[in-house]
């Protein structure tokens, strides 16, 4: 395997010349040289946060990664290299100080993932080039004219434009992200100029990026035209009057040696000293091993079967798990297999259907497994020709099993099959055990949990894969239409798997601790899920086309005010575009930038509306066409023909905090305190004539939570009292009577309240609240100061996650996290025995939510399963509809309502009991808007 001691200078040694070291690149090579931290960069800014199964960052390690399997598979080299900047200065530093000086420090969410990036790249068996005092780009500019002198092709991939000054015939940029090759005929096009030009056009420019000065005034179009006109530097600063302009031709003057030193700073130094072994450097050598281990810690699944796929072998031999499958084709047949079905230990359970939706499938199918390997398909749909059961009947026979409570049913992702059943007419009951949930439960930043993952994982084998039955894309079948004969194994093996992985996860749970949380919350959950997933809410059609007709006609009117500003029509949904209005015509000062040029992103523009009425009007713009988009215009496609109600899924195993995810649609988004988001809900009706909407909120559970783990004595007395804890709050921290709180202290406040208990820094504060950073710094300093529980809580819970390697609810959620670090008390602060920390990297920000928001799920589900209980001891017509984070909603007769209000308060209130009470606000309506 190639690795660093092939490439870099041996340290007895050193290097003894400057060239290609041991053998060359032959001609009919293709080299990628990749700059590593360009790419990087880019990458981190690119790809949301992501964090592995335990909770560390792994975003860039992701983007890098895909990127290096991308161009293993898509571009086939000879030849790949990585080139990593070195720690400490450069040489170019040595030549002027303030050489890349404006640049601010790596964020710690990108310096935590290098190392992890390391490890990857060493397992993939791809070189790693790093040499002290010089630059990634000066090693590419090594590399290049070894490849150039021996005629082997070159390509560079990085964003830099310092590397156009390398395009030879034999050597490219190479634009991973366009997929795009940069050669001489392009930069002419960009620059109107010579690869041996560039080094002179940029002394000329300068680079406000790496801080190099160039010449004042001389902009792209004018240096092109000089060396257009004029051939070299050299000659430029020889013949100044040849410049058009007095200023020009002044500033040429003057900033002669400004010039020559920009020139040294942008020209790369294709000298470097390094002996590269260009045999060992050929593609090869990857341990998959270690791969599998890497990715397997990072979370990143579909990157191990790409990985794998480059060695020709998508995966190791897997084990074939041996059994007695059987089609179940006649009803007597059927018949006499029912006293197994009922004496089973467990009964695990599978469908097969005609759709992915549960609402609108219908039954293909049902499999049934007893014990390991022994698994039966009971067919009621196929191709025609093919022996199927009469649907009906068969659901018959088998209802006093399905529907029986004392009969323990397992599957993976049962409440699925729950749904599809009971659009066959039976209500699957008894449901104990679910093979999705508990692994969920055992690695919640899990990114999968399904079935062929767990069967790969734990029992060694791999699952026959739906696309081998049903195909993809244009020629994919429906399952019905696929032989019974072919179906049959597929479908008994999805029984047999989640039976046998059972035992095993039970056990992982039981030495985790889990079990009670498993089988008394999740499991119970299930059925309230598929009850609510059942029900769905109703929507008004015709409200929706009312507000996209309003939507429309306010983007309208928003577009013409922003082109009245701009003075002239754009592309609106353009960066690029909207970058040249607001930075260079409306000179607007450039808060953020990108590897591509300003940024344009809703912190900027909410900073910039404060300044300028343009990022006012757009950032409405933007917020009007993404609910019109994601909404008014969505909503009527989602409406299910048949019961005129949108059936949204509820997920519990994507939200590593134990929160519930929405999806299809997700109505966790619609903004809560915005007209415009109070319009779309008001298109949410109650189901029937003489029904009612009623929500049950919980008041700011996340706090409440927090005052019962800190048991600051001072935040407890306050829930205790009903005191707005916002205005108490900024009562204390300025120092001022209740009464005398002003509307700013109390937002001031709330942020404190809400943002510093996850890490706020008095950066974020100091922007999110529009005030100097000095202040927000004291505002946190008498916050902690006066709840020293806040503090002592959060050092609590990153100690014990670093010493444990994860963090727990108050119900006994578990969550993996690494990368806690120790932290000491800094010394400059109003109090030093054990104050908060105010840096948080990501994974102690997310230790602590973790407790916090993961015990607020857990009471949110305690209730709804209290709940549903009560309404079905008490026989109410009423149903659970929605539940959006801390808030339930249920469609009513308003017959019903002062009892299901009660009810509903009474359950949720005394769901369990904290140091603080729990407050829950009911409000009722004919739409959600009105509740």
């Amino acid at each position: 395997m190639a690795t660093d001691e092939h490439l870099l200078p041996s340290p007895e040694t050193g290097p003894t010349d400057t060239d290609a070291g041991a053998g060359a690149p032959g001609p009919d090579w293709t080299v990628y040289v990749i700059d590593a931290h360009s790419l990087i960069f880019q990458v981190f800014h690119a790809i949301p946060e992501m964090t592995s199964p335990r909770g560390e960052p792994v975003n860039a390690v992701f983007g890098f990664t895909r990127d290096l399997l991308y161009l293993l598979h898509e571009k086939r080299p000879t030849a790949l290299i990585c080139a990593f900047d070195p720690p400490g200065d450069t040489f170019r530093h040595a030549l002027y100080e303030a050489y890349k000086g404006d640049r601010g420090s790596m964020p710690d969410e990108l310096r935590s993932q290098i190392p992890k990036i390391h490890e990857v790249v060493t397992a993939l068996g791809i070189p790693v080039l790093s040499v002290p005092s010089f630059e990634a780009d000066d090693v590419l500019a090594t590399l290049a004219r070894q490849c150039d002198e021996a005629g082997a092709r070159c390509l560079l991939v990085t964003g830099d434009k310092d590397c156009r000054q390398l395009i030879t015939r034999h050597v490219s940029v190479y634009n991973i992200r366009k997929d795009q090759v940069y050669d001489a005929t392009a930069l002419f096009g960009d620059w109107a100029i010579r690869p041996d030009q560039v080094v002179d056009f940029q002394a000329l420019v300068g680079d406000k990026i790496d801080n190099v000065p160039g010449v004042p005034l001389i902009g792209p179009k004018t240096a092109s035209t000089l060396l257009t006109e004029l051939g070299t530097l050299e000659q430029i600063l020889a013949q100044p009057e040849q410049a058009r302009g007095k200023k020009t031709q002044e500033n040429l003057r003057n900033h002669r040696d400004q010039a020559m030193l920009s020139r040294d700073l942008v020209r790369l130094d294709n000298n470097v000293p390094i002996e590269v072994d260009w045999p060992a450097s050929r593609v090869g050598g990857r341990d998959q091993e270690r791969l599998a281990e890497l990715f397997a810690d990072f979370g990143f699944r579909s990157l191990a079967d790409r990985a794998a796929e480059l060695d020709g072998d998508s995966a190791e031999p897997q084990e074939e798990l041996s059994g007695d499958y059987q089609i179940v084709d006649s009803l007597a047949a059927l018949e006499g297999l029912i006293p197994e079905l009922r004496e089973a230990e467990w009964l695990s359970i599978d469908t097969e259907t005609t759709a992915i939706n549960p609402r609108a499938a219908k039954l293909v199918g049902i499999s049934l497994a007893t014990a390991p390997g022994q698994a039966y398909y009971l067919p009621v749909r196929g191709p025609a020709g093919d022996t199927v059961l009469d649907e009906q009947a068969a659901l018959d026979l088998l209802r006093p099993v399905l529907e029986d409570p004392e009969v323990p049913k397992l599957g993976q992702n049962l409440k699925y099959d729950a749904i599809v059943l009971r659009g066959a007419g039976v209500n699957l009951a008894g449901i104990r055990f679910d093979t999705m949930v508990a692994s969920y439960l055992l690695d919640a930043g899990e990114r999968t949990h399904n079935l062929d993952h767990l069967a790969k994982r734990y029992l060694g084998h791999t699952n026959v894969k739906i696309e081998e039955l049903i195909g993809k894309g244009k020629n994919q079948k429906r399952m019905d239409e696929v032989p019974v004969a072919k179906v049959g194994h597929y479908a008994a093996e999805d029984a047999d798997v989640p039976l046998r992985l059972q035992p095993i996860l039970e056990e992982r749970l039981d030495h985790a601790e889990l079990v009670t949380l498993n089988d008394d919350v999740e499991a119970p959950l299930i059925e309230v899920l598929a009850e609510m997933e059942w029900n769905g809410v109703r929507v008004d059609r015709d409200r929706l086309g009312e507000l996209s007709t309003r939507f429309a006609d306010r983007l309208q009117e928003l577009a013409e005010e922003i082109e009245e500003i701009a003075g002239h029509p754009f592309n609106i949904a353009s960066p690029k575009q909207l970058a040249e209005v607001l930075f260079q015509e409306q000179r607007l000062p450039v808060l953020k930038k990108t590897k591509t040029g300003p940024s344009t992103d809703a912190s900027v523009l909410e900073q910039l509306a404060e300044m300028h009425p343009l990022p006012r009007l757009i950032v409405e713009h933007r917020q009007y066409a993404k609910l019109k988009g994601t909404y008014v215009d969505a909503l009527p496609e989602l409406i299910n023909e048949e019961t005129g109600r949108v059936h949204c899924s509820f997920n519990q195993v994507v939200a590593a905090t134990g929160r519930l995810s929405c999806s299809d649609p997700n109505l966790q988004n619609i903004p809560i305190r915005t007209a415009e988001g109070k319009e779309i809900r008001s298109a949410f009706t109650a189901g029937e004539p003489g029904w009612k909407l009623l929500t049950a909120d919980y008041s700011q559970i996340e706090l409440r939570v927090l005052a019962h783990f800190t048991e600051d004595e001072t935040l407890c007395r306050a829930f205790r009292e009903e005191q707005d804890i916002h205005t108490l709050v900024a009562s204390q921290v300025n120092d001022v009577p209740l009464e005398e709180v002003t509307s700013e202290m109390r937002r001031g406040a709330k942020a404190v309240n809400f943002g510093i208990i996850y890490g706020q820094s008095a950066f974020g504060l100091a922007k999110s609240l529009g005030i100097p950073k000095d202040e927000a710094a004291r505002f946190i300093d008498e916050y902690f100061a006066r709840y020293p529980g806040v503090g002592e809580f959060m050092h609590q819970t990153l100690d014990a996650c670093r010493e444990q390697g994860y963090v727990e609810t108050l119900l006994g959620r578990r969550r993996a996290i690494a990368g806690v670090r120790k932290i000491e008390p800094p010394k400059d602060r109003l109090f030093d025995d054990r104050p908060a920390p105010l840096q948080l990297n990501l994974p102690e920000r997310t230790a602590v939510n973790t407790v916090i928001q993961g015990t607020a799920a857990d009471l949110i589900k305690l209730a709804m399963l209290a709940v549903f209980r009560r309404m079905r001891e008490e026989k109410l017509q009423s149903k659970l509809i929605l539940q959006i984070h801390d808030e339930l909603v249920f469609d009513a007769p308003e017959s019903e309502l002062e009892q299901l209000s009660q009810l509903v308060q009474q359950e949720m209130e005394g769901v369990m009991s904290l140091l603080v009470p729990l407050r829950v606000d009911i409000g009722s309506g004919d739409n959600w808007a009105e509740c």
